[in-house]
Formats: structure tokens, sequence, C-alpha cells
């Protein structure tokens, strides 16, 4: 007889089944049948009344809760229960419901099985949690977070940590939760639009307003009971939101039951009106499922950083690269990576957005866990960026591009730097930043060297940066006079260094980096990120080892320091 594997989730479950049984008396009942639905066949009537006497016997009887145990008992329910045709399949992928004219709020399905169903106990075990998250940076600006969904015993200190990191004293005005589906396969996504959201520390009122406007504007998001009744990944998330935050909040619940990207990229182009800084994103996701201890680690690290680069590509192919290694007993790497790519489909390609990587852990940290099967938890938070106050408009770009230019064939044809008038020029051009002058010829490099320091004005750094690009970069011979013409010039403006002591702030694409340790040193573009493809880490490691001479892993030196910086960048093949 085959054996069925009981995941984390469900001892979570059985733990509190056995400890909070008088707390929780008809929840016992309840939470077994939610977290075994998953082992019932499609055409079986799942409130089955043999089905119901068996889960009373075996409790009765106080058989062990293990997996042999309960899966053979199992097999054995599925061997005396009859399909019942009046149950519908949980698999619909064309059903879509108009909202009801009646208020139908929506009841706990898994309070006392995977939290509490006493509120008091609820506040106990949360205050616990956030008592142990990581400190919220007091001019932090959250945009959305990434929580897990599990059995609070097993994740509710990685959810606490994510959701410490919005501020309580804001008054958030609607707080969008995505969840994946774990019962039902149907195309697009389901809001809850009927009702407002019930558990045991109340009722949060849904924005019916808004959920009903996009159900009824967008053919891809619909309303549909039967997806809602039994989800946990969206309800778990509503009582650290009702412990942490003021209350007055509103909160639309979206579940998504697809399995497709370009799916979720419309899904995402109908929320981006709604992804303002007025409104909060709670995306609920574990991830890695069942591979032993130091897999998950490597694994959901791999899944992690994925999801830092704001790249959905990158992410996708992390997420399909995990399941091909053949790690065993891995499930999957990102349960609800729908839900994270639909996020990544708002926030990609904007410069002022970065992820941050807030706590990690796994079931096996937990008392409850063991080591050989578990569920990897992070906490990830989508930080809006403090933006700089310069820019270029496209004038002073192309002045500064006939600048450099023209400077490089006068200093080759006559070995000087031509005298330019400052007051002709805009003020832009005359302020005081680091420039990089980038040389390419037939899209290969061909020299680049640039000045850090924000101490003349950018015309005359132009001016120096391009004559030492073109004849001083130990890398290449000097360019000729008559090679100019083949040759096209990239300028960087650079904004102010900021250091940083977490290097989960870099935002690749966006950043660039200057790692000094002592007195050597090294810097990258935030380009170079972009054109070579690099993980964090391969960023991060080439400029330590191959720009500042440090090792690869030197710039976790204690001694070591890291600047980040963005760059306006543009060149004459734009």
């Amino acid at each position: 007889m085959t054996e069925l594997s009981t995941p984390p989730e469900t001892n979570a479950a059985i733990f509190k089944w056995k400890f909070n049984f008088l707390d929780c008396k008809n929840t016992v009942f309840w939470g077994l049948m939610l977290d075994l639905e998953t082992y019932i066949p499609e055409n079986l009537c799942f409130f089955d009344a043999k089905f119901v006497l068996l889960l009373v016997l075996n409790y009765f009887l106080k058989v062990k809760f293990n997996s042999i145990h309960i899966n053979n008992l199992l097999l054995a329910i599925l061997l005396s229960v009859s399909p019942c045709s009046s149950c519908q399949s949980r698999t619909n992928s064309s059903i879509t419901m108009k909202a009801e004219d009646t208020m139908q709020n929506r009841i706990p399905a898994v309070s006392g099985s995977f939290y509490p169903s006493n509120p008091v106990e609820i506040k106990r075990m949360l205050k616990l949690y956030f008592d142990k998250a990581p400190v919220r940076p007091a001019d932090q600006d959250v945009r959305a977070i990434i929580t897990p969904h599990a059995g609070y015993v097993f994740s509710g200190e990685v959810a606490a940590a994510a959701f410490n990191q919005l501020d309580p004293t804001k008054e958030y005005k609607t707080i969008f939760i995505l969840g994946s589906s774990h019962r039902n396969s149907f195309q697009g996504g389901s809001i809850y639009s009927i009702g407002n959201y019930t558990t045991p520390l109340g009722t949060v009122p849904t924005d019916l307003e808004t959920a009903k406007k996009l159900a009824d504007e967008n053919k891809i998001l619909g309303y549909d009971p039967q997806y809602h009744q039994s989800e946990h990944s969206i309800e778990v998330q509503v009582p650290f939101l009702q412990y942490y935050l003021k209350p007055g909040f509103k909160i639309v619940p979206v579940l998504l039951g697809t399995q497709d990207p370009a799916t979720c990229e419309k899904i995402a182009k109908a929320l981006k009106p709604y992804f303002l800084p007025e409104n909060i994103f709670v995306i609920s996701t574990d991830f890695s499922h069942y591979p032993e201890y130091s897999a998950a680690v490597k694994t959901d690290k791999q899944i992690a950083d994925a999801i830092v680069t704001n790249d959905p590509g990158k992410f996708l192919n992390a997420v399909e690269s995990c399941t091909e290694k053949n790690i065993s007993n891995l499930a999957t790497g990102c349960c609800s990576w729908p839900s994270v790519i639909t996020l990544m489909f708002l926030t990609e390609k904007n410069p002022d957005l970065a992820y941050k990587e807030v706590l990690y852990k796994n079931s096996g940290d937990t008392e409850y866990g063991e080591k050989d099967r578990v569920v990897g938890y992070y906490a990830l938070s989508v930080l809006q960026q403090k933006t700089n106050s310069f820019t270029l408009n496209q004038s002073d770009k192309n002045e500064l591009l006939r600048i450099a230019r023209s400077t490089i064939d006068v200093y080759l044809k006559e070995n000087r730097i031509p005298e330019i008038d400052g007051s002709t020029l805009s003020p832009g051009l005359k302020t005081k930043v680091g420039v990089f002058v980038t040389l390419k010829k037939a899209g290969e490099l061909r020299g680049c060297i640039g000045h850090f320091e924000a101490d003349k004005p950018l015309f005359k750094i132009v001016q120096q940066m391009a004559v030492s690009s073109s004849t001083q970069d130990y890398r290449f011979s000097a360019v000729t006079s008559d090679e100019l013409k083949s040759i096209d010039i990239e300028i960087s403006v650079l904004t102010p260094m900021q250091k940083i002591t977490d290097v989960n702030k870099i935002r690749l694409g966006t950043d660039g980096i200057y790692i000094k340790k002592g007195s050597r040193a090294g810097t990258f573009l935030p380009q170079v990120a972009t054109d070579t493809g690099w993980s964090l880490e391969d960023f991060l490691g080439y400029c330590a080892r191959d720009k500042a001479g440090i090792g690869w892993d030197g710039w976790k030196d204690r001694d070591s320091e890291i600047y980040i910086y963005q760059a306006i960048v543009f060149g004459e093949k734009e």
C-alpha cells in the first residue's frame, strides 16, 4: 500500500487538535476535513456521512495522528464512500457569478487548525511573534509585502516579520490580499465581492466598491463562492492585519486560480490603477515544499534572490529551474508563484521600487517541524525609494554627447582639451556630479573611465573622462583619430553615493555599486547587471574580485564598505 505524505501544515493543525480540543470541539472536525480535502477524488461528496463518522471514530478511538495511521484511514475511507452526483467538481474554469444584493460575510474556514479560534489565544500568539520581528526602519515606505500562509506555529514568526514592515500608524485606504488557490484550478482570479471578512478577532470590511468594480470591468476577474469557502491562503493573513494595524482599513481579497504567467500579467494590468502609495498589497505564499532542510535553504534563497531583481522573467526561470534539479521530495520552489509574479508585473521597470529580504525560516526551525521534510517561509517587502532631484533633459544629454565627441576629436588631433564657455550652458550641465564615459566599438567595450567625486561642473568632468577613456584605459590601446568615427559614446551621470549595510537594498539594473576596502576599491555601473544577467551574488563577487581586487567574498569582510548610486545613462545610439 502506497503511503501518502502529510504536509507540515497538517502537523500544525494536529498540534492544535491535540492540545486545544476543549477550545474548538467542532473545529477539530472542520480542520481535519479541510486539511485532508486534497486527498478526496473530485467526484466524491466531501460531506459524505460515512466520512464524517469515520473521522469521529478515529478521534475518539485515539488513533495516532501520524502519516501512517492517518493515510491508512484515508484509504479506507476512499474505499467505503460513494460518489455524490450533487457535489460539483472543485475544478472550474468558466463560472462567474454576479455579486448578490444581500451581504454574505465570509466565515473562517481554518480557525482552530491553522490558527486558534479563541481571540485571546490569537492575540497572545501574535504578540510573541511581533515581539521577535525585525525592527522597522523609521523612514521606510513600504508598498507591498510577501508573507507565508502556513499554520501559525510554523510560519507565524516570519509572517509577523513581514507585517511589521508596515507603518501601524498609517491609515491605509485599501489592502489588497493576493493568494493562490490550493484546492481549485480556474481561469483568472476570483474577488470576494459580496460581503465582509470575518475572523475570531472580528469583521474586517471589504472594499466592496473596488471589489465589484474590478470584477465587473475585467473579464479576467470574477467571483465564485466555492473558490473562497475553504481556502486558507488569504484568511490566515487577516488576523495579522487586525492585530497590527489601526482599525478602519478595508480589504480586497483576490484569489488566483491560474498557473499561466500571461494571465497573471493581465491581472496585474487590472490591478495597476490601485497600486498606489495609499494602498498596500499583501502577497501570500510559502516557498519550497518538502525537501530536506539544507536543500530548502538553498532553493529558497535562489527564489528570493530572483524576486529581489524585480524581473518577472528571472523569477519564473528560478521557479522552473529549481524543479528541474531533481531535488529529493521538492514539489515546488514557491507554491503561490502566480501571486508573486502578479506583484512583480506591477513593480517591474520601476526604478523607484526595491525588494528587500526581511527574514527567512522554514518549518525545520520550529519546535514542531522536522529537518528531513520542510516548507520554506520568507518575509520580503517592496520599498519606495527616495528619488534624486537631479535630472537632465534631452537637450542637455545631446549637448554632453556633443562635448564628449568634440573633446576627443580635438585632443587626438591637437593634444589639448578645448575650452568651453560655461555661461552659455544650462544649469544642469554646470551641476557638480560624478560621471563615467564609456566607449564602444561594434557593441564591444573600447574604454571606460569615470570620476566619482562631485567636485567639478558636469561638462568639465565629461571632457576629462572622455579624454581618459579614449587614451588612458590600461586595458586598451589609445583610440586613433581615424578610429573615432566608428566609436559610440555613452555617458553615465552619477547620483551621490549612499553607504549601505544591507546588500538587499541593491536594485539590480538600477543601482551601481562601489566596494572599498582600505586603499582598494572598485565599481560596477548599474547597467552592468542588466548587460550580464548576473545575480546579486555575482554582481558583488565580480566587483570585489575583478574590480577591487579583494577576492570574491571580500565584500563580506567586516572592514569592507559598500556604496550604491544611480546613474542617468544615455548614448549616441539611443
